[in-house]
């Protein structure tokens, strides 16, 4: 997934539809924005010569910094993570490991990418879903003629608010939670990460058809996405244009 290419001065008036005023934060993280962008187009050899520069941002509450970084992260189409640094730094409260910035950080990636994943083979995935919708409402073994008339009331919208059983998986954890196959202060194993988020165990579920329709066109179209070239996908993502915002500092 490639950051969209933007001038300092598109950013800037990317920037300025959302926050007033910061004529000069919005200078500075344009031009590092800029800077990202040129840095990937380096040979790989040369890219890693190339470090980053991190902002340091200093204004009262309200001003926009954590706007500024929100908005910047969104244009750039990058993941996004605010951390409340007190949680890590406060003398005598036990806080989070400073490793779950980057599991919470790769999440983020891999929540991204997989929406993206899933947009690309809507198509397939919304008619294998069709086809578990329609298993509910009349089984597997009825007559094409049924399948068909039950098909045709569904496209219409007429079973919507019908009630059916189907086996569905829950969504993932969201960011902020412990990741399966991950420990605090243990080196991050993303096989195992992502074998904790794919192999979650349908559950039957009463469902109308409406909403069960959402949660099964997630599962076809997870079934038809590569996961370990997308959890390659997002760790590179996340380690070359993610960005995390540390609040709080004193």
């Amino acid at each position: 997934m490639d950051a969209p290419t933007f001038s300092p001065r598109e950013i800037v008036s990317e920037l300025d539809r959302f926050i007033v005023g910061q004529a000069d934060a919005k200078r500075a993280v344009a031009i590092a924005m800029r800077n990202r962008w040129r840095r990937a187009q380096l040979a790989e050899g040369m890219r890693d010569e190339v470090v980053p520069k991190n902002i340091l941002m200093i204004g009262p509450t309200g001003c926009g910094k954590t706007e500024i970084a929100r908005r910047l992260a969104k244009l750039a189409q990058a993941p996004f993570l605010k951390i409340e640094a007190t949680k890590f730094t406060e003398v005598g409260y036990v806080g989070r490991d400073v490793d779950s910035i980057i599991r919470d950080l790769v999440e983020a990636s891999l929540t991204m990418l997989r929406d993206v994943k899933r947009r690309e083979v809507k198509g397939k995935a919304e008619q294998a879903a069709e086809e578990r919708v329609l298993d509910a409402l009349v089984g597997q073994g009825a007559a094409a003629e049924t399948r068909n008339k039950f098909r045709t009331m569904l496209r219409e919208g007429q079973l919507e608010d019908k009630e059916i059983e189907v086996a569905v998986v829950e969504a993932a954890p969201q960011t902020g939670t412990e990741m399966p196959g991950v420990m605090p202060g243990n080196v991050i194993n993303f096989g195992e990460m992502m074998k904790g988020f794919m192999n979650r165990a349908p559950q039957p579920r009463k469902l109308k058809v409406s909403a069960a329709r959402i949660y099964l066109e997630r599962e076809e179209a997870d079934k038809l996405l590569d996961n370990e070239a997308l959890t390659r996908e997002a760790v590179a993502h996340a380690q070359n244009n993610g960005i995390v915002f540390l609040d709080e500092i004193d």
